[in-house]
């Protein structure tokens, strides 16, 4: 399995496949209430079964180039993911999302793991608009979005229900010029 270094800390953005859902279940349930603040996939990922359904789905998204994810390890650990969760390269568009388990954050992985993807799908899928929606109370999220260059196009109020409630969620985007013209300078 291929690894992408992180930075010299020993952190490395890896593959995520449906063979390790008994490690992303492990994962998850580490995180459970710490991610599941904001992201809905502690919902979603309960049982190995539903693990493995899963990382299927971005396994078919990967096959069908709409998608991807990728875990961040570190000393070995899977402690968090990035992903792209739509992918069009039809229109140049992607979504790109995150999560860590308590342990990890602060680190800047998140970060760290986010450029490689972005850089990925800007210059080998022609992706040319990259959008990160968060929650507006997600602040550790729009921190990221910031230190990715992004920016923030709007707030969508009120649009999204979870767990009872309804958030305002935040739309940045960063365009194919703009991230080049940032990661060149």
């Amino acid at each position: 399995m291929y690894a992408i270094p992180l930075g010299d800390d020993g952190a490395r953005l890896c593959p995520l496949e449906p063979w390790q859902a008994a490690e992303f279940l492990a994962h998850i349930d580490r995180g459970r209430e710490f991610i599941g603040r904001y992201n809905g996939l502690p919902d979603v990922v309960t049982d190995l079964a539903s693990s493995r359904a899963y990382l299927t789905s971005y396994a078919e998204k990967t096959a069908a180039d709409t998608g991807r994810i990728c875990g961040i390890r570190s000393d070995g650990t899977l402690v968090g993911a990035v992903i792209l969760r739509t992918m069009d390269t039809a229109q140049g568009t992607a979504e790109a999302g995150c999560w860590l388990e308590p342990a990890a954050a602060g680190r800047g992985l998140v970060t760290r793991a986010a450029r490689v993807l972005i850089d990925w799908a800007v210059e080998e899928r022609g992706i040319h608009r990259v959008e990160w929606w968060v929650s507006s109370g997600n602040a550790p999220s729009i921190a990221v979005a910031r230190r990715l260059g992004m920016t923030r196009e709007g707030v969508l109020r009120q649009s999204y229900l979870y767990r009872g409630e309804r958030h305002d969620q935040e739309i940045w985007s960063v365009l194919a010029p703009e991230w080049r013209a940032a990661r060149d300078a």
